[in-house]
Parts: structure tokens; C-alpha cells; sequence
């Protein structure tokens, strides 16, 4: 969090002035008091996050008020170290009984039973190699498993998921050691996808160290498979980690990495909007939109025509539109997001809950920013039971920056109807875990 800097409150008041603008005025249209931005000026009060962004907006000073109180966040490393796939590489993870939310390696003795039992199922005897047919036979079942347990995850915590998704995931390398060349790399390509999945949901219980070992466990699979695209988009998921350490240089260092020529459109389309996320981290309105343009003209074409799922999310009917919603919040211009998160949100089905509630509550986060508490609450307030439902450590950070605001406004009666769940909500520590009132 920004501490109490002389050196903002100066500049802050510097600008201010410059802009013509006197303390009631940047008051009302940052919608914050008279007296929290007089003590932000005279360096006896930090700024919170938002009003810096917002601070930034409106005096127009395209990132510099940010620039002044940004603090790359400390911690686990972006990228770790290169792996690759060794048949004696103990692979199974699983939740550990330290918590709910952490994971750690298992030995082969300890291989999940319902991954021993499905990989059985398809030996030609049970102890010999699989048969040519048994391999594309669990890879047909597989892609189609696949699509099913996205859509699950939409509505479920990551916990119900992950265990059969990494016991499919070690499933289908075992398997791939079983069988002909041809299969062995369609197996393989297959288990990438899976086990990038993985670190996705992993990264939803809020273990980032665990996400980004399953990620780089996805890049060896596709490696051995032939395929190294996916180490294009390991480092847009990479960025998304640091994303949400809002740290805006390793975001669009990481994605900028990720737009090489040589990599398929999609993962060039789907890095350039992680680009434009660090660009509105850093208050750049102007790179912020080129970057979206050319996500934008990237996620238009064609697909390459492959079997294999699609790289990224497959809930929003316009990606772009809705990351550019996104990053209007941060780029401290609340109204113009409003609205560009009410026609995307518009798109989007019903039975799409995470994506629902993700977008949703930055939806909320927007109009209450923009001063308008009683929408913001009314929007809130049906979100709740999918944000216990699917239990999301990202979903999290903007609940709490939406708790934040909205505690500003402690006495409106909106607020005071939605403030004892919606502070159980995001204050508990990912897993969330709602308690008995």
C-alpha cells in the first residue's frame, strides 16, 4: 500500500493547482472528502490505490501522480526455472492437509487413486503397454472431459476440480509413455492443456508459487509434444501474476515477451491485452489503447484449425470489450468503464458465474467510484452467493478494493445493508470461507 509521501502531496497539490481546480472541486470529482485530500497534500495521510488512479485521471497527468507511489510488490518469482517432462519426475500434486489451499509434490506411491484406477481402464491387460486404439480412445474422452470441467469451473470452487484434473492430467503422461509416437504426442499436447488449466484454478485458491510450477509444467508437456507456442502464453499467465501484485513493468515486460511474430495470433492477441492491463496499471491511457487495438486485430483472425481447446478463456463473446472495461477502472475514469462493463457484462451467459462475478464486481468497483453507492450496492449485492460459490483469490482483490470505497460511505443505508457479508466476504483469506453469522 502507498505510505504518506511529502512528495505526492506536493505534486498532487502542484497539479491541482495548474489545473485550476481548488480542493472542493478535485474533491467532487474524485469523490472523496475535502479533508482526506487535504491531509493527502500536506503528506499526513497516504493515498489509497484508487484515489491515486483517480487523482491521475483527472488532473491528467498520465501515469506520474501513479509513477510516484507505485511499489513493485515482493515475492515469489514471475518465471521459475525451466523443467522438462522425465518419466522418474514425481508429478502428482494434491491438497495438502497444511490447508485447503496448498499443494506440494506426492511421490508415485501416493498417485491419487482415481488417476491410478483411470489410466488402468485403458491398459491392454492391465499391466502391458496401451493398444493404438485405447490411447485414442482416452484422448477422444479427454478432449470432451475438457470442455466439461471449464464449464464446471465456472460455478464451482477450485478445490471439487482440482483433484481430477490432476489425476487426468498425470493420466494422460503416463499414458503417453504407453503408446505410438503419433499418440504420444496428441496425448502430451492434451495433458498441456490440462495441466495449464491447473495452475489456473490453482491460482484462484490463491497459492501463486503452486500456479506457476503447473504452468511451467504445461510448457514441458507441450514442449515434448512438439509444441512451443504454449510457452508464449505460460508468460501471459506469468503476467497475470504480476498483474495482480500490481506490479505494471513485469506485466507488460512479460506480455510484450509473449508478441512474438513466431507465436499463433490468439497468444498474440490474448498477450496484448495483458499488456494494455499493465499499461492502465502504470496510468498510460494512450499505450493502454494501442495495445487493445492490437489485441483486437490479433483475436480477429482466423483459428490455425487445431482440435486442441482453445488457449484462454471461451466466456467472453468480446474479450477485448471486456478488457476494456477492465482497465478503464484502473486508468482512474470509473464512468467510462461503467459503461463499457454494462454492454459487456450484457453478453455474457447466466451459467457463466465466475466470469459473472469477476467482471461483475469490477462492474460495482467502477460505479462506486464514480460516486453512484446506491447502484454500486444494488450490483453488489446478487454477486455475493457466486463469489462463496466459486471461491476466487483474484475475485477477491477487487471485492476488498470495493470494500474499501464503499466503506467511505459507511452510513448511506445501502452501504449499511450490504457491509456485514460483504465484509465477511472479503476479508476472509482465500480459500474464502463464509462463517455462520
Amino acid at each position: 500500500m502507498p505510505q504518506p509521501s511529502t512528495e505526492f502531496g506536493e505534486e498532487l497539490r502542484k497539479r491541482r493547482l495548474e489545473a485550476g481546480l481548488s480542493l472542493t472541486a478535485l474533491s467532487g470529482a474524485v469523490h472523496y472528502s475535502k479533508a482526506q485530500l487535504s491531509k493527502v497534500e500536506r503528506g499526513i495521510k497516504a493515498p489509497s490505490r484508487d484515489l491515486v488512479r483517480l487523482c491521475d485521471a483527472v488532473l491528467g497527468a498520465d501515469g506520474a501522480l501513479i509513477a510516484l507511489v507505485t511499489q513493485v510488490a515482493a515475492g515469489t518469482p514471475a518465471e521459475p526455472a525451466p523443467g522438462h517432462v522425465d518419466d522418474e519426475e514425481e508429478w502428482i500434486m494434491q491438497l495438502s492437509p497444511d490447508g485447503p489451499n496448498r499443494f506440494h509434490p506426492l511421490g508415485r506411491r501416493e498417485v491419487m487413486s482415481v488417476g491410478a484406477a483411470s489410466l488402468m481402464t485403458w491398459r491392454s491387460d492391465g499391466t502391458g503397454p496401451a493398444s493404438p486404439a485405447s490411447g485414442a480412445g482416452m484422448l477422444e474422452a479427454s478432449r470432451s472431459l475438457f470442455t466439461h470441467y471449464r464449464r464446471l469451473g465456472q460455478t464451482v470452487e477450485p478445490g471439487m476440480l482440482l483433484p481430477v484434473l490432476i489425476a487426468q492430467t498425470h493420466t494422460l503422461r503416463e499414458l503417453s509413455a504407453q503408446t505410438d509416437t503419433s499418440t504420444r504426442r496428441q496425448l502430451l499436447a492434451l495433458g498441456s492443456r490440462y495441466a495449464e488449466y491447473v495452475g489456473w484454478l490453482v491460482q484462484e485458491t490463491g497459492d501463486e508459487p503452486a500456479a506457476l510450477w503447473w504452468t511451467q509444467r504445461a510448457v514441458d508437456m507441450a514442449a515434448a509434444a512438439g509444441d512451443q507456442a504454449l510457452a508464449g502464453y505460460a508468460l501471459v499467465r506469468r503476467a497475470l501474476v504480476t498483474l495482480y501484485r500490481d506490479d505494471a513493468q513485469q506485466t507488460i515486460a512479460l506480455a510484450r515477451r509473449a508478441q512474438s511474430g513466431t507465436l499463433p495470433p490468439r497468444i498474440r492477441g490474448l498477450a496484448a491485452q495483458r499488456e494494455a492491463q499493465g499499461h492502465a496499471l502504470a496510468g498510460d491511457l494512450h499505450a493502454c489503447l494501442r495495445a487493445l487495438e492490437r489485441a483486437r486485430t490479433l483475436l480477429a483472425r482466423p483459428d490455425d484449425g487445431s482440435d486442441e481447446p482453445v488457449i484462454g478463456t471461451m466466456h467472453l463473446p468480446d474479450p477485448v470489450g471486456m478488457v476494456t472495461g477492465w482497465c478503464l477502472v484502473d486508468l482512474g475514469r470509473p464512468r467510462e468503464a461503467s459503461e463499457e462493463l454494462d454492454r459487456q457484462l450484457a453478453l455474457v451467459g447466466q451459467d457463466a458465474v465466475r466470469t459473472q462475478v469477476r467482471y461483475g464486481v469490477r462492474r460495482a468497483l467502477a460505479y462506486a467510484s464514480a460516486g453512484e453507492i446506491d447502484h454500486a450496492c444494488a450490483l453488489t449485492a446478487p454477486l455475493l452467493d457466486g463469489v462463496a460459490a466459486v471461491r476466487s483469490a483474484t475475485v477477491t482483490t477487487d471485492l476488498q478494493r470495493l470494500a474499501r470505497v464503499l466503506a467511505r460511505h459507511a452510513d448511506h443505508p445501502a452501504v449499511r445493508r450490504l457491509g456485514p457479508r460483504l465484509g465477511t466476504l472479503s476479508r476472509l483469506s482465500t480459500p474464502l470461507r463464509e462463517t455462520s453469522p
